[in-house]
């Protein structure tokens, strides 16, 4: 439909709101009056209307990854628009893990992250179907997960998991710090310690999995049912006067026009989406999502030990909600302590990196590297690898590589996934935190399955938006 025939209404987003998945570079332009009215975009020489079935909103791996399901899974049209590039945001600085050995059976999310993980190991199988090799296209390797404890309370908890875990249908055991010396040499307990143990767990690596992604959605473009807007930071959203739908999304450059869906997956900055998703109309709807820093070091080419599995420590199960009192040396940063906490947790890529984590933070969209940060990781890693202290981080600099991501925080621990209350094709699925690329998959899956009326495979009710 021509965009001179639409009775729209248009919602306002200034430079100050651009959206993407990964949008923090669009923060940092001026911002204009809000005053200029983005009617007038549609006017504009520059402005070229486009149209699809489904415009995604976002192209970290939750937007690409339903584009993904609905071009297999259907033959509707895609546009996928970002402000930046896959990868620039949370995607790219994740440590890649697939597990299930900190996750808690029965618990509101057990249901979406057995699914999603069931469905990673389908789309692994598909790329060996196809006659190449998992391990060099996603980094895909079953490597284990460690769920590590220090003392003997922490041993009791670890053994009553695994009895959780074995009783919900996984291969799963206890590992006594014997066990371990045999299985992670460089890893030292004392003899209290111990560690659950699930032999079946995955990693990838989210750049190269993304990549193969994209190649494979790009598969659609010859037919005309595929096309990204990269760095096109969206600009406003085109709502229909008579029924108040989404008609199309209007970025810095073009005008992508949605004939079934338009679905936001913007991660942090889906927060400051919303109220203008929903202006002038009755709907009150609370998506009080949060950018939660996030730091890994990787060690290239680490050469000191090698690691047979994922660990993490403990701790961080409770690492979601936990706070440190101090945690940090450089007194600047102390003033964020209490919004600050970090556990341990270790992963080796396929080319030999070690990348220790995690910290978590509340400031904002601040992406700066914080160095007192990066020494706590080092510090917390070698409380459980001992041979890291004989090493200075000093030295190994020039093989040092910080990640940091903002992950899009809830403060209930839960994703939104599904439609906007009051939009009939406006959905969202953001707020996965740090479980974006575990629960992937199923989240795709999910919000597939409402565009097209599909019977849903996870019950949605968790995940519903309350308005």
């Amino acid at each position: 439909m021509a965009a001179a025939m639409i009775s729209h209404n248009l919602l306002n987003l200034n430079n100050h709101n651009r959206f993407g998945s990964s949008s923090f570079s669009c923060f940092k332009s001026k911002r204009r009056s809000s005053s200029i009215a983005i009617v007038s975009a549609l006017k504009s020489s520059s402005s070229s209307p486009h149209s699809y079935d489904v415009v995604i909103v976002g192209a970290g791996i939750i937007g690409l990854t339903i584009a993904h399901k609905v071009l297999v899974e259907s033959d509707l049209s895609v546009a996928v628009v970002d402000a930046a590039v896959p990868c620039a945001g949370a995607t790219g600085a994740g440590q890649g893990y697939i597990w299930m050995v900190h996750k808690t059976p029965g618990s509101p999310k057990w249901e979406l992250a057995t699914r999603s993980r069931h469905l990673w190991e389908e789309f692994a199988n598909t790329v060996t179907g196809q006659g190449l090799d998992p391990l060099h296209v996603l980094g895909w390797k079953k490597t284990g997960s460690l769920l590590v404890g220090k003392t003997a309370e922490e041993s009791v908890v670890l053994k009553q998991r695994v009895d959780e875990l074995s009783k919900a249908g996984f291969k799963a055991e206890f590992l006594s710090s014997t066990d371990l010396m045999v299985r992670e040499p460089a890893l030292a307990l004392d003899k209290e310690g111990g560690a659950a143990f699930l032999p079946n767990d995955y990693q990838l690596d989210a750049r190269q999995t993304v990549d193969y992604i994209e190649k494979v959605n790009r598969q659609y473009a010859n037919a005309g049912r595929y096309r990204e807007y990269y760095h096109e930071p969206v600009e406003g959203l085109l709502r229909s006067g008579s029924s108040g739908e989404i008609r199309a999304v209007q970025t810095s450059k073009n005008t992508l026009f949605s004939k079934k869906a338009v679905v936001i997956a913007t991660g942090c900055w889906t927060g400051s989406l919303m109220p203008n998703l929903l202006r002038d109309s009755e709907v009150e709807l609370s998506f009080p999502v949060k950018p939660r820093k996030g730091h890994l070091l990787v060690i290239e080419n680490f050469n000191s030990f090698k690691l047979n599995h994922g660990l993490m420590e403990a701790g961080y199960v409770g690492h979601q909600d936990a706070t440190l009192e101090t945690i940090v040396s450089d007194p600047v940063s102390v003033n964020h302590a209490e919004s600050t906490s970090i556990s341990m947790t270790a992963t080796m890529d396929t080319m030999g990196n070690l990348i220790l984590g995690s910290s978590r933070q509340l400031l904002g969209f601040n992406t700066e590297v914080d160095e007192s940060i990066i020494n706590c990781i080092w510090e917390r890693a070698g409380v459980f690898f001992p041979c890291l202290r004989e090493l200075s981080l000093k030295s190994l600099s020039e093989r040092q590589n910080v990640r940091v991501g903002l992950r899009p925080y809830m403060p209930d621990g839960m994703p939104v996934i599904g439609p906007v209350p009051g939009l009939s094709n406006a959905f969202v699925a953001a707020g996965h935190e740090g479980e974006g690329l575990t629960l992937a998959m199923g989240t795709a899956e999910m919000i597939t399955d409402m565009v097209l009326g599909n019977r849903l495979k996870v019950d949605h009710k968790p995940y519903d938006a309350q308005s």
